[in-house]
């Protein structure tokens, strides 16, 4: 990877997994998760870096630190009744997102259908927060162990605009953090909003296995073809 990036250019600090394409003809961002960094997807940049040559693989660092080495989108508390979230810095980082996908497309001249947003955990639920928001700026979007927001109902884009937007939905069986119920949820909703979507749930815990990733990654090189 490339050291840390920050530019008052762009909403988030970063990283790019190197070798960097000098034409880039594709955007892909992963986003870690709660308590986690830009580092932590790097097993995932890789395989995608091999399968699709052209892509730019980008690692943004969430904007808030909980600690050393320990960043986040928004604040969360695990509780008996479910996770209890900061709606408003959930909502900055939506739109801090937004922001920087729209200043990279620019900067590298790679239109929104070559774009692709994943992310694990919280970094999932960020990116359906951005793809389902603003579907005009991405080609898809990938939940990995995540879930959609209960709170981002009223920032929804309109349903006929949701035709065009695909979604990945990856989750763990027995999930002890965001369980399972999350991504039957999460696929009753993308149904309802008329949002074509492949769902698989795998023999794992709150985590990313190595049959996710492979399934991800066949799934992108599908929406993203290279020539």
């Amino acid at each position: 990877m490339t050291a840390l990036h920050t530019s008052p250019d762009f909403a988030l600090a970063f990283r790019v997994l190197q070798p960097q394409p000098a034409r880039p003809t594709a955007l892909v961002l992963l986003l870690h998760g709660v308590g986690g960094s830009e580092t932590n997807l790097l097993d995932m940049a890789a395989a995608i870096s091999t399968q699709q040559p052209g892509t730019l693989v980008v690692l943004p660092r969430g904007p808030l630190t909980l600690g050393p080495g320990q960043f986040a989108w928004f604040r969360v508390a695990f509780t008996a009744d479910g996770p209890r979230i900061d709606a408003a810095e959930a909502d900055s980082s939506r739109l801090a997102l937004l922001a920087f996908i729209t200043q990279l497309q620019q900067a590298h001249g790679i239109a929104p259908q070559r774009t692709v947003e994943a992310g694990f955990s919280q970094g999932g639920i960020m990116s359906a927060s951005v793809g389902l928001s603003a579907p005009e700026r991405v080609a898809g979007f990938g939940l990995l162990s995540g879930r959609i927001l209960p709170e981002l109902e009223p920032h929804l884009a309109k349903s006929g605009q949701l035709t065009q937007l695909q979604a990945f939905v990856g989750h763990g069986e027995f999930d002890s953090k965001l369980p399972v119920v999350w991504a039957e949820r999460s696929d009753l909703l993308l149904t309802a909003l008329g949002v074509s979507y492949q769902s698989h749930r795998y023999p794992i815990d709150h985590g990313i296995s190595a049959a996710m990733q492979a399934d991800f990654v066949a799934w992108l090189q599908t929406l993203l073809p290279t020539a």
